[in-house]
């Protein structure tokens, strides 16, 4: 079989270089790890994500912890990730995950009780039937999942991501793409280490001042399975009206 038919192309190559630069796509049965801070672009970079993917006639789901659907779409419009008919064709689910301040999950006529987040996560079938499934952000949900806090007081908060990492495995057995981006100043190193390990495809982004200006980065830790040549470094903007720039590249 041919590697090109085990790699989801993230598509808009006459937009942009971002599939060619990380060698033609994303390849299947993969789990990717997108770290950065806060402001580093993870959401932008979900975005052009899904925007491509729907575009070659892929199904998404994108779970947002941060933008209900009316700022999502405004978002990905100012972006010229025109979604609107994904939507409505139903090959984009977007879902919302509502923390409040609380940190609970709130919708209407739920009590405003903690959930097992990540149990109800899992449960939901809807969610993970998509060919690829973007969470966003997953450290998120860690930090406002009970069970989780608990396992984290007791210093055992390895153990459950080993359990999340096992469900996740079972998913991308399927051929599918789980796409998981983190802060982590958010999460202490026990709770992020074991997905680091396993993540198929590794990314950080990094934010780099130069003199008053700041330049973004895509730095390519791990990339199992890739199709082509993927670049180490890949300097990219995000600009209104046009979405994701690549700027620059440094070839390992």
């Amino acid at each position: 079989m041919s590697k090109l038919n085990n790699i989801f192309s993230i598509g808009l190559d006459d937009r942009d270089r971002l599939n060619k630069e990380l060698g033609g796509g994303i390849p299947t049965g993969s789990i990717v790890l997108m770290e950065g801070d806060y402001g580093a672009g993870k959401s932008a970079i979900s975005q052009r994500f899904t925007y491509g993917l729907c575009e070659t006639g892929k199904s998404v789901t994108f779970l947002s912890t941060e933008l209900e659907v009316k700022g999502f779409v405004e978002q990905m419009d100012s972006l010229d990730y025109n979604v609107e008919e994904h939507l409505l064709f139903e090959n984009l689910l977007f879902l919302h995950g509502d923390l409040d301040s609380g940190g609970v999950l709130s919708s209407a006529g739920e009590e405003d009780t903690r959930q097992d987040l990540l149990t109800d996560l899992m449960d939901e079938d809807t969610i993970w039937s998509a060919d690829i499934i973007i969470i966003d952000t997953f450290d998120a949900i860690l930090r406002n999942d009970p069970k989780f806090e608990a396992l984290v007081r007791q210093n055992d908060e390895r153990q459950a991501a080993l359990e999340i990492i096992s469900f996740l495995r079972n998913v991308i057995s399927q051929g599918k793409v789980v796409v998981l981006t983190v802060d982590p100043s958010t999460v202490g190193q026990e709770a992020i280490g074991p997905f680091r390990s396993i993540a198929d495809v590794f990314i950080e982004l990094e934010m780099i001042e130069v003199g008053n200006d700041i330049r973004r980065q895509l730095f390519i830790k791990r990339f199992a399975g890739m199709g082509e040549q993927v670049g180490d470094r890949i300097g990219y903007s995000v600009r209104s009206g046009t979405g994701i720039v690549i700027e620059n590249r440094s070839v390992a």
